[in-house]
């Protein structure tokens, strides 16, 4: 049984503690039909229905719009993410897509944004996405090219996004363009259906831990007035507000990959023999376990220290969150190498959980802000 103590730290409430324990019973049962496993745009469809249906995704809005809370919980998501990503990381994956692509809509939607995109986001019949990254803008954003006119009343859009989670299967998305002056003070944010003539998907792009991920291109693509998040200027506000919400969560996938690694390290240990007994029993062995255990241990108060001081009033966590990410998901990959090393030639061999998570883990190290914005941005809120 994994260790559970954490959940008695002050943290938490009594409702989350009854949904963590809902949650270790949803994901321990199958979910996706054999149908979709050599379909990845299929078997995404599919866990987002399931989380839908499973009322998961109502912690990705707030309550007038279908969601469990009336406000969304920070802490809520990083249980989720913790647990999903623990059993499944295509499951983390569809479920956190939700909500980094809905958050923007929550925080600076028009009530009439609110209204038409959330209850399909919470309901699981609405797939959302983020397309905020671009061939030269990445850790850069300032340096986003894609551009955003006005014309009447509308705003036509001409770029490419790549690097974009659920590219070709979303049913909308937050896109980041340029509307004004260079650097940050001249982006905006709006919401784009997939539909819309002029937006299409050039290419999609296979990871090593696959995923749906493919670049937009934006040729003329005319966009209501009504879909601008916010006022035009605020794009840079927007992004940074939704990453203060969503790096810890991803801290949280990272703890939830960890926890899974030292388990089966764990149990790995205790029935694989050397030397006429059990590894367990060996010194070097333990030290690496206790290592691993109280990465684990470090990352969740971390995670969930930054999750709690949003739930409870802080305007921006943006030192927390930026902890919470670096120090999660640079401790993720040690325990999950670790684990590997543990395994022997067994911990290479494709399928086997540990090889699984060794893929899945490194791209977090780099999504949503690198290590190294991280430190830099931990260091900036530490001069100011």
């Amino acid at each position: 049984m994994p260790d559970r103590t954490y959940l008695e730290w002050p943290f938490f409430d009594d409702e989350h503690r009854a949904m963590a324990d809902r949650l270790l019973l949803w994901t321990s049962a199958a979910r996706v039909n054999e149908a979709h496993a050599d379909d990845l745009d299929g078997r995404v469809r599919a866990l987002v229905d399931q989380l839908g249906h499973a009322g998961w995704l109502r912690h990705c809005v707030p309550a007038a719009y279908g969601g469990a809370r009336d406000a969304v919980d920070v802490r809520s998501l990083c249980l989720l993410r913790d647990h999903l990503a623990g059993a499944d990381e295509l499951a983390d994956f569809a479920f956190a897509m939700q909500g980094l692509g809905s958050i923007p809509i929550t925080l600076f939607g028009s009530a009439e944004l609110r209204a038409a995109y959330l209850p399909g986001v919470a309901a699981g019949t609405r797939i959302a996405a983020f397309a905020l990254s671009e061939a030269g803008a990445g850790s850069d954003v300032a340096a986003i090219a894609t551009t955003a006119r006005r014309d009447s009343g509308d705003w036509v859009i001409d770029g490419a996004k790549t690097w974009i989670s659920n590219a070709g299967i979303a049913d909308q998305y937050v896109l980041f363009a340029r509307t004004g002056e260079p650097g940050t003070r001249g982006l905006s944010a709006f919401v784009v259906d997939a539909d819309r003539p002029g937006l299409g998907v050039s290419e999609r792009i296979a990871v090593m831990s696959p995923h749906p991920l493919g670049t937009l291109r934006l040729d003329g693509c005319r966009v209501p007035g009504t879909r601008l998040l916010g006022a035009p200027g605020d794009g840079f506000k927007i992004a940074m507000a939704t990453l203060d919400v969503f790096r810890p969560t991803v801290g949280a996938a990272a703890l939830g990959f960890a926890r899974r690694a030292l388990d089966e390290a764990i149990a790995r240990s205790r029935e694989r023999v050397a030397f006429g007994q059990p590894i367990s029993g060996f010194q070097l062995v333990q030290a690496k376990l206790a290592a691993m255990a109280v990465d684990v241990d470090a990352s969740a108060l971390l995670v969930y220290r930054a999750a709690w001081a949003k739930d409870t009033g802080a305007a921006r966590i943006t030192r927390e969150a930026a902890m919470a990410k670096l120090f999660a998901t640079e401790a993720a990959q040690r325990v999950v190498d670790s684990a590997v090393q543990l395994f022997g030639g067994l911990g290479v061999v494709s399928g086997v959980p540990v090889e699984r998570l060794y893929r899945a883990v490194r791209a977090l190290r780099i999504y949503e802000g690198t290590s190294e914005i991280q430190q830099l941005i931990i260091a900036q809120q530490l001069l100011r």
